[in-house]
């Protein structure tokens, strides 16, 4: 039987809740998950590629599950890794209408480039809805309190950057 691998990609500046949350549900899916760690500069992450992908290995430990889940960093084209990795599908998590049309655009390109792997939507939970990192990491900067958003780990990287 072929094992059903996942990617789900990100930059995950920093990792929050609503990501966990994804993470969660998509395991139970596939045999394995690949979160994929975006290097992606040009968004100028407040995390290092290093500790944006600690971030995703602490959460990824603390998911009691028999699912296998791999954190691995990327560069390029997102098809290119998924294929390297042998995904069959990708994981992507939505909030919102603005999600799904930017989301609508990068499966049409995505299916051009390899029409073999599919996209998987999952509908954030109704908590999470409008947790963004970007929004996140404001909240962090200005001094608001966070623990609703990320983990207690994250929550405590994000104090040290702003102090």
């Amino acid at each position: 039987m072929t094992q059903r691998i996942a990617l789900y990609p990100g930059t995950f500046d920093p990792i929050t809740n609503g990501h966990v949350d994804i993470i969660g549900r998509a395991v139970k899916l596939v045999d394995k998950l690949v979160i994929g760690v975006a290097i992606n500069e040009e968004k100028g992450p407040l995390f290092s590629l290093a500790e944006r992908v600690a971030m995703a290995e602490v959460v990824a430990e603390s998911l009691e599950t028999e699912t296998e889940i791999v954190v691995r960093p990327f560069d390029g084209l997102l098809m290119h890794f998924a294929e390297e990795i042998g995904a069959s599908s990708i994981i992507r998590g939505l909030r919102a209408v603005s999600d799904f049309e930017y989301e609508f655009q990068m499966v049409a390109m995505n299916q051009r480039l390899n029409s073999q792997i599919e996209t998987v939507f999952l509908m954030a939970d109704p908590r999470h809805q409008a947790v963004a990192s970007r929004l996140v990491k404001e909240i962090a900067r200005l001094g608001g309190d966070v623990s609703a958003f990320v983990s207690p780990s994250v929550k405590n990287m994000l104090l040290e950057k702003y102090a």
